[in-house]
Formats: structure tokens, sequence, C-alpha cells
């Protein structure tokens, strides 16, 4: 097994595919017109389009359902606004959030939903906002102490297949060929899976609003 890090591609108008290791390996029984081995390196690939049988695995069917990756979004959310407080500044860009409710549910105090501004640097502790942040699964959340940025943080990669939700990625997996947001974590992100985030590849919680279900997971 290679030691670098797996990688996440985004096959165009199909599946992510999560490249494990990224060392060739030879296939056994399979060979050129040459006689030389034939060699890969070994991945998965993972539904994107939410209509899977075989979730989270994909089993073809973004070439039945009509599934396409374009972005629909205009851009105009992707932008990190900062919070000052006294203790800690809280940094947040809108248009990565996957709205996953980690923050307005457990700090509600601080983050603050249809209230303008929505967030309150000052409204808890130092380290109540870093351990609610810490939660945050899309890095649309980040916070400054001491003119020092806190944007990721130090784990093992892993995609966590999420109840009804995205494909939660942590540990610095990295995203192949794909922008990300101002401010982003690279550390951590959300993609889509139920085929529905008009900001693909990333989640928008648009799985809330379509009802997405993989009874399976």
């Amino acid at each position: 097994m290679s030691s670098e890090k797996p990688k996440m591609a985004c096959l165009s108008n199909g599946p992510y595919y999560l490249l494990n290791d990224l060392t060739p390996r030879v296939i056994p029984n399979l060979q050129k017109s040459t006689g030389e081995p034939c060699t890969t390196i070994t991945g998965v690939a993972l539904c994107r389009c939410g209509g899977s049988n075989n979730k989270p695995f994909c089993d073809g069917t973004h070439g039945k359902n009509g599934f396409t990756d374009k972005k629909l979004t205009d851009g105009k959310l992707d932008k990190r606004d900062t919070y000052a407080g006294k203790q800690i500044s809280i940094h947040d860009n809108r248009g990565i959030c996957s709205h996953a409710g980690y923050c307005s549910d457990n700090l509600s105090a601080v983050f603050k939903l249809n209230e303008d501004p929505w967030i309150n640097p000052d409204g808890a502790t130092a380290q109540d906002i870093i351990n609610t942040i810490k939660k945050c699964p899309s890095g649309a959340l980040s916070y400054t102490i001491d003119n020092v940025e806190h944007r990721d943080q130090d784990r093992a990669p892993m995609v966590t297949v999420t109840k009804d939700g995205p494909y939660a990625v942590t540990g610095g997996i990295a995203l192949v060929d794909q922008l990300q947001g101002e401010g982003a974590s690279i550390e951590h992100y959300t993609l889509c899976r139920c085929g529905g985030s008009k900001n693909k590849p990333f989640c928008d919680g648009t799985h809330w609003h379509i009802g997405f279900k993989d009874e399976k997971n």
C-alpha cells in the first residue's frame, strides 16, 4: 500500500472515484498484446447521482437517470466573511455550507439562524466555539485566535457515508481538479451523493429538501 494519501476524483457526469492505493499493481490473468502485464491503481467508484441500488457504490444508474454534474450556483455566495470578537474571530463561507446544523443546533448563542449578523463571536467562550467549529463537516467555518488561523485538523484519511446525507471527507484526501471555496479547508469537506446539489460536487443541503434516503446505510 502506498504511503501517499488517497485522492478523490469526480468523473464527468458520473461517480466519484476514491483512489486508495496510488501505486500501480499488476492485474492477475490480464496482459497486453505484447505479453506485458496490465497495471492499475486501486480505487472504488462511489455513487453521486443518488440512484444506485448498491449505495454507496456506483452501479451505472447515472447513465440512465440523466445525472449531470453541472454546477448551477452563480458563485455569489462563495466569499468568506469574518466576525471579529474579543477573544476569537470566526470565518464563514456560506457558499460551501452543507447545512448540517452542527453550529446552530449546538451553539445557538453564537450561530443565530435568521438573524443579521448571524454569528456573534462573543456569545460563548472561545473553547466552546472552537469545539463547535471542529464539528463543521463542510469546511465553511474556521477561526482565528492571536492572529493565527485554524482551518484544518490532524486526522487520518477517511470518507464517511453519512446517514441520508453527503460523503464527509476528512484527513486531507485531495479532491482532484476541483476548485474549492474561498477560505475552504482542504482537510475536510462534504460531497453531494443525492445528485441534487446546485453546488456540485459539494453538498449544499439539498438532500434534506428532496428527502434523500439510503436505507442500507
